[in-house]
């Protein structure tokens, strides 16, 4: 009777999937590595197992190496693996939250964040920008040029651009309320647009808790989210030239939240549904957040920005990237000056 009744309930357990998935071995981790040389599309796969079974191996410097060179320095794989590895070693503390702390989280999150932009100070920061280009998908960057902007933020006039020099040169630019005027790709929104438009009721902002994370040593909690085209009524992509193009576009990324004091940490997303006959093809960006210091008081605003679009030109397609460094925030009104070191190529910073 007792072995009909185990038996039973074994059955039941994988009827209905409560059998639990053992953690990757090492040499089926390898072996899915080694697949990609065949099948570049299978690094969702491994991530999904990573997640979702973790490991039972010990994370070494030769295995870190493996997964750098066999999946492309594939950055979501790489923090999927050293995820894993923290919860190995301590399973509670990467643990995923229940279904209502991850929407606790995000509710205070929300509340906290739409607070800190509804009380953004009036300010000044300047910006590093590296600029490069590649051919689409190659990864091959060529430097274009380093510029240094000044931008003025008030509550009155928003964000206001001065171009202070380019590759070194000091420029007697005016005041705009964009950058635009010059050659290339430009970016904006990163203080209060690319925050609000995803908390923000209008948007109708659908998230989904993802995985568990740790940056800048702080415990997060990743969640996926989508704002559809429809709702993104603050988004879209524009393109110059001689005739100013734009299309509405949707958007899907990550949020990364930090799990014990309710703040972003990062952004990251792509744009999508862009009109098909766009010559904009796909545009990412990420952004890094943390609280600095204006006045005495903190406030949550941008330190690292890396902004990317794929352009179509004839039969070729050309990627432009925005590397962008947030220095020296102050209170409104101060003078941003430049210091020899402005001028020098941003250090290769990833998410």
């Amino acid at each position: 009777m007792r072995k009909t009744f185990l038996l039973s309930l074994v059955l039941f357990l994988f009827q209905f999937g409560y059998t639990q998935e053992r953690p990757l071995t090492q040499s089926e981790y390898v072996k899915m590595l080694y697949a990609l040389q065949k099948n570049p599309g299978g690094k969702s796969t491994i991530i999904d197992a990573l997640r979702r079974r973790g490991i039972e191996f010990t994370l070494t410097d030769g295995l870190r190496g493996l997964t750098r060179s066999k999946a492309g320095n594939n950055e979501e794989l790489k923090r999927a693996i050293e995820e894993a590895e923290r919860r190995r070693q301590n399973p509670e503390a990467a643990k995923l939250p229940s279904e209502s702390e991850a929407a606790d989280v995000l509710e205070k999150t929300r509340i906290n964040t739409l607070a800190l932009l509804a009380d953004m100070p009036d300010f000044v920061v300047k910006q590093l920008i590296s600029r490069s280009e590649a051919y689409a998908g190659t990864g091959n960057w060529k430097p274009l040029d380093n510029l240094v902007i000044a931008v003025n933020y008030s509550t009155e006039k928003g964000e206001q651009y001065k171009v202070l020099a380019k590759n070194g040169v000091a420029l007697d630019s005016e005041t705009r309320s964009n950058y635009n005027g010059l050659d290339g790709a430009t970016s904006g929104g990163e203080f209060v647009e690319d925050l609000n438009k995803i908390f923000k009721a209008e948007s109708k902002t659908q998230f989904n808790v993802l995985t568990t994370d740790l940056l800048r040593k702080r415990r997060t909690v990743v969640y996926d989210y989508e704002i559809a085209l429809a709702n993104n009524k603050d988004g879209g992509v524009g393109l110059k030239g001689a005739n100013y193009q734009s299309s509405p576009a949707g958007e899907k990324g990550k949020i990364w939240i930090d799990r014990d004091t309710f703040r972003v940490l990062r952004i990251e997303y792509r744009l999508t549904d862009i009109a098909p006959s766009f010559p904009v093809k796909a545009v990412t960006k990420y952004i890094d957040y943390d609280l600095v210091d204006i006045a005495g008081e903190k406030y949550l605003l941008p330190i690292l920005s890396d902004f990317r679009g794929t352009v179509q030109s004839s039969d070729k397609r050309f990627e432009s990237r925005n590397v962008i460094r947030f220095k020296n925030y102050q209170k409104y009104g101060t003078e941003v000056t430049i210091v020899e070191e402005d001028s020098e190529p941003a250090p290769e910073e990833k998410p």
